[in-house]
Parts: C-alpha cells; structure tokens; sequence
C-alpha cells in the first residue's frame, strides 16, 4: 500500500525579483526563468511524487519545469511561466492529483536568523567558495536564514528582495531545512530581517 502523500511546502512567488531570478538561473536543470516570471515550489513526501506531480502540472498548463529533485526523504519541484494564470493552474492540478490543498502544506518555520557585522576577509572567502550568487565582500554584514520546510528558502529570498536591496549569496532550498545567506549594509540586511519575518508571519496568519 503507497502512503499518503504529505505537502511539505507550497510556495508561489507571483513575480520573480531580478537577483533571485538570475541565482535560480544558474541552479536549475530543465527551462531556465527569467526575472519577472511567476513561479511555483513544491516539496512532497515520499520523493518520488514529485514525478508523477509534474506530468500532472506539465499536461494541465504551460508552466515549464525548471527542477524535478529527490533526495533522502523528500522531493522538490520547481516550475514557472511568464503567465501568472499557467502557474496557478500547474497548481491547481498538483493539488488535486494529491487531494489536498494548499492549507493542508506545512506552515513555514524559521529556525534561525543571524546578522553577522564587518565580515572577516577570511569568512568571507570561504563563503565565497560555497556561494553560486554574489560574492561575499569583506566588510559587509551577512544575513544567514535557516527555515523549515527547505524549500521555503526560495520565497524567503525573493520576498527579501521585493523589501531590501541586498545582494543575494546562495539559497539551499532542498534538504531537512532551507539557508539563506544575503549580504549588503547594515540598515538593507536589516530590512531583509523584516521582511522575511513579516512574509513568514503573514503564511502562518493565512494572508500569505
């Protein structure tokens, strides 16, 4: 007997920002996004839903898929269009496939927020060989984000954006848990830090 599905995480990002979009470039595998697209996260339980869930999205709408992950325990999902319509629809049929609906996806938590001030040349330059966004520049203050689900990362990142001008480092959206790192003054990382507790506060009141 095949268990029931769980919906780990459910993230839609109506418009994505410019350094979130050209990072999620450069991490995909399939159809490459482009800044101002919709796009659609998806985390399940078992993994290998995650087949079956973009067959079903790819056959009810015109959103393309960008990932299709399985690791340990888990399976991700991205997918996005430039029609804000083809990705809800792609949702709406993922949910359906699954019988669930977007309520029943685990709330975002965060685990962890640290802001760490004058970054050390040394730390700097082994973030910097970790990193596939921006480089870290030494001096400036670092904005570390871990959440759970991972794929949480991913709207965090690009609602960050919408708020602050900070330079995106690297996202990890696949795993147990989800990091983000971004970079810039003082005053922008703290804007960052506002605008990521105030999204995450607003998808566990139900307005976001």
């Amino acid at each position: 007997m095949t268990a029931a599905a769980q919906l780990r995480a459910y993230c839609y990002l109506d418009r994505l920002q410019p350094r979130y979009a050209a990072f999620l470039g450069t991490v995909v595998q399939g159809d490459l996004p482009a800044q101002g697209m919709a796009a659609l996260f998806l985390e399940v339980a078992p993994g290998n839903e995650v087949f079956r869930l973009v067959d079903v999205a790819l056959k009810a709408s015109r959103a393309r898929p960008g990932a299709q992950v399985v690791e340990r325990e888990f399976g991700l999902l991205e997918l996005h269009a430039p029609a804000q319509a083809e990705v809800q629809a792609a949702g709406v049929a993922m949910l359906a496939a699954l019988n669930l609906g977007v309520r029943d996806r685990q709330l975002p938590v965060l685990k962890s927020m640290q802001r760490i001030t004058r970054v050390d040349p040394y730390q700097a330059q082994l973030l910097n060989r970790l990193r596939r966004g921006a480089l870290l520049v030494p001096g400036e203050t670092l904005l570390v984000v871990e959440c759970a689900p991972a794929a949480y990362a991913n709207w965090l990142a690009n609602e960050a954006e919408k708020h602050a001008d900070v330079r995106l480092i690297h996202v990890i959206g696949v795993g147990l848990v989800g990091r983000l790192w971004m970079a810039g003054s003082e005053a922008q990382t703290l804007a960052a830090q506002a605008a990521i507790v105030a999204a995450v506060q607003a998808a566990v009141d139900g307005d976001g």
